[in-house]
């Protein structure tokens, strides 16, 4: 029988000590026995999901984990969602990633227009869609909530340089336009957008329920057609994603992974933890490794919320990480991991590019620092691994 596996990616967990839990990090004042159990029974490490000089991104920090050097294969996030909504690109299609923000007074106050539903997004996006009817250079495609795609023909945005809004939170939106060759076009498009929603049906609703609105689509992430090698191939495992969001889903199609679907998944704080937990548990009989992406962490941390990405966190712990392991110890063999992509500290609500920590046990994997798991023991343990993309091997080869 083969060896099973499971990496389970609670995105942006890593943080810094924070006062409102009296210097601790987030992960160390979360309440999470599984992770510990795991930290304490195998080993702590710490490793680096970003390459120098490459944008701290959960693109980016995503395909590393998977095993896939972004220095060889990255091109842009937006061809990485593309692919997961079966978008076919043509050699002259420029994906971009297309964002539904609040922006207030020129400042950008939210880069989820409030976490809006998909179903209001869906109308946001259709709307949009018909203000645009004549370009038919632009074409639009709904996503999950705040998250969508524009897909641009006929342009060369090679030179062109965008900024993801969940990076300037606060700060003055204009100085962040699009900049470069074709520009323009880009910011005609936003700005054009912002005069049509001013008074959209949907953000008179979400205004009288206090929800913030949706004032502007927001165009970054851009990149043309991407092609992965196949995981199967390179590796000899079967594979399947478990996510409430595209980009971990594109990714996985593009290196030939089963997506599974979870009713209630939803890449927010009130995704279906529990749901997750157990399609992972269900399908470990039909795979050889499973990758469940936990989106929640991330948003509490873009937000600022604490207590957010601390619950977030232990119900990971508690839906996730626990039934999974119990599941695989019932196994001759097998091997768990748990680790962030990347940091997204509380403090500065955006992604780094520091290196983040994560625990392994499993067979063959050796106690080392019988600590529970957090940022402070997994550096303590003096292990580290330097380039993220060689983590798969060290996981599947020790």
């Amino acid at each position: 029988m083969k060896t099973k596996y499971a990496i389970i990616i609670p995105d942006g967990a890593a943080d810094y000590p924070i006062e409102e839990f009296d210097g601790k990090t987030p992960l160390q004042a979360a309440q999470t026995p599984n992770m510990d159990r795991i930290a304490i029974q195998g080993r702590q490490g710490t490793v680096q999901t970003i390459p120098a000089g490459m944008p701290a991104g959960s693109d980016v920090a995503q395909m590393s984990l998977l095993g896939y050097d972004p220095l060889k294969y990255y091109n842009g996030r937006a061809p990485i969602e593309a692919a997961a909504q079966d978008i076919k690109l043509g050699e002259d299609d420029w994906a971009f990633r297309c964002n539904l923000v609040t922006i207030a007074d020129d400042v950008m106050a939210d880069h989820s227009a409030g976490h809006i539903s998909t179903d209001e997004a869906a109308k946001v996006i259709a709307d949009i869609k018909t203000l645009f009817a004549e370009d038919a250079r632009l074409k639009f495609y709904t996503g999950v909530s705040y998250r969508h795609l524009c897909i641009i023909t006929g342009e060369d945005f090679e030179k062109i340089v965008t900024t993801p809004p969940h990076d300037i939170i606060g700060e003055k939106a204009s100085k962040y336009y699009p900049k470069g060759k074709h520009a323009k076009m880009l910011v005609e498009a936003m700005k054009r957008s912002q005069d049509f929603l001013a008074d959209h049906d949907i953000n008179r609703v979400r205004k009288d329920l206090g929800e913030n609105p949706v004032t502007s689509i927001w165009l970054w992430g851009h990149g043309q057609r991407m092609a992965l090698d196949s995981f199967k191939k390179r590796f000899k495992l079967s594979g399947a994603a478990i996510t409430g969001v595209d980009l971990i889903r594109g990714l996985a199609k593009l290196i030939g992974f089963d997506i599974l679907h979870v009713e209630g998944a939803t890449g927010y704080i009130d995704t279906n933890y529990y749901g997750k937990g157990q399609a992972a548990v269900e399908a470990l009989e039909n795979y050889d490794l499973l990758f469940v992406h936990v989106e929640a962490p991330d948003e509490a941390g873009h937000s600022g919320n604490a207590q957010a990405k601390k619950y977030s966190i232990e119900q990971i712990d508690r839906h996730i990480v626990g039934p999974v392991h119990e599941a695989l110890e019932k196994y001759q063999d097998y091997r768990i991991i748990v680790l962030p992509d990347h940091p997204t500290p509380i403090e500065i609500q955006s992604h780094t590019d520091e290196p983040v920590p994560f625990a392994m046990a499993g067979t063959n994997v050796k106690a080392s620092l019988k600590k529970p798991f957090s940022e402070e023991n997994a550096f303590e343990t003096g292990l580290h691994i330097p380039r993220g993309s060689e983590l798969m091997e060290y996981f599947l080869t020790i």
